[in-house]
């Protein structure tokens, strides 16, 4: 058997451009020999002290909830629950537009088989060490001018390439998905190159 490549995508639950990432990567799983570990950042650690618009100020006052549940459950349970957590969390505040505090937490934990009393970790400081040195481990190899997806992938010389993104909408799947991703690893990984990019002309196709 190929021996899997481990990927480490850092997420936070509200940013949907991450869910669809997150959910290209699910398909390129059954196309790749990779095998996908969710890990936590955070939009509202990333932006304090920003200037930002004021709606998006409003969202990052809420969006400290899920990333504290997340490490609430990951420090209970281990880092393997984050898998089923994040798409109990990523469905129900993309699919199904709920608001993404304690009760959705609580819902979302208990589908997962997870105590709902962790949705408590939503108004409690007490994660944010955690919740911070998870952060700052995800955004470290790429720079703090970019937001989430970051993903950790092995680079071909035996070290680890780490780029923010893809940002992309549909989510593609089967061979497609694959094929992006190897496109994107090759461009990665190649020694000094650092931006591809175009104006985003549609929002995100949550499906």
């Amino acid at each position: 058997m190929t021996e899997r490549a481990m990927v480490d995508m850092y997420f936070d639950p509200v940013c949907p451009w991450a869910w669809l990432t997150s959910r290209w990567l699910l398909e390129v799983e059954q196309v790749r020999p990779v095998e996908v570990r969710f890990r936590v950042m955070s939009l509202s650690l990333l932006n304090q002290g920003r200037e930002i618009p004021e709606w998006y100020a409003e969202l990052m006052k809420v969006a400290w909830g899920p990333v504290r549940v997340c490490i609430a459950a990951e420090q209970r349970y281990g880092p393997q629950v984050l898998r089923q957590l994040y798409t109990a969390l990523g469905t129900r505040i993309h699919h199904d537009k709920g608001s993404p505090g304690r009760e959705l937490c609580a819902a979302a934990l208990t589908e997962v088989g997870l105590d709902p009393t962790l949705a408590d970790a939503v108004d409690s400081t007490g994660y944010d060490t955690a919740l911070r040195a998870s952060h700052e481990a995800g955004m470290r190899p790429v720079g703090l001018d970019v937001g989430t997806p970051v993903i950790h992938a092995p680079g071909p010389d035996g070290g680890t390439v780490a780029f923010f993104g893809p940002v992309i909408t549909p989510a593609p799947a089967g061979e497609e998905a694959g094929r992006l991703w190897d496109g994107v690893l090759l461009v990665a990984a190649t020694p000094g190159f650092f931006e591809l990019k175009r104006t985003r002309d549609r929002e995100p196709d949550l499906g």
